[in-house]
């Protein structure tokens, strides 16, 4: 990364947890509700290479955005994303595909493959929203598997059924 990056952090409550938010100046980098605040920030830190520091009066826009996707009124985020820390091409198309799906629609690991160019490599873009950094911005809780059930996300299938639900996915 570039020796001039420079990465900004705040976090916000929410009904699911605390939301750690990581963003450069092009944009939100890392998203995540977590507990373990130091390790997920850490692990950004190592993803860019750059140290991070709290922010929360320059990140309130981003703040201001969860509160209102949770409280109902906001269906699509405007603070950009910053996609330069994806590691692949495809990871890029697959998260730019991903930010593309609308609030309250949900689409298969194959759909994202084939809107990221590759019809084919359904398990690839499973993979890479397995591995996503940025939840919500990047609405990994949207897309699914093909067959029965929402998948795991994460390892928290009940936090997928509640982001859905708030959307009136289900």
């Amino acid at each position: 990364m570039a020796a001039d990056l420079r990465l900004r952090y705040t976090s916000v409550r929410t009904p699911l947890g605390e939301l750690t938010i990581v963003a450069s100046q092009r944009g939100i980098v890392a998203a995540e509700l977590t507990d373990d605040r130091s390790g997920f920030l850490a692990r950004a830190e190592d993803r860019s290479g750059a140290r991070a520091v709290r922010d929360a009066t320059g990140l309130s826009a981003a703040r201001d955005e969860v509160r209102a996707y949770f409280d109902g009124t906001l269906r699509r985020f405007r603070t950009r994303v910053d996609l330069s820390f994806a590691t692949t091409p495809f990871f890029r198309s697959v998260y730019g595909a991903a930010i593309a799906v609308p609030y309250g629609e949900l689409r298969t690991y194959g759909d994202l493959a084939g809107e990221a160019g590759r019809p084919r490599a359904a398990r690839a873009a499973g993979h890479a929203m397995r591995v996503c950094p940025i939840e919500l911005w990047i609405p990994c809780h949207r897309i699914v598997p093909a067959g029965p059930g929402y998948g795991t996300y994460g390892g928290d299938p009940d936090r997928r059924a509640f982001l859905l639900r708030l959307e009136g996915a289900i």
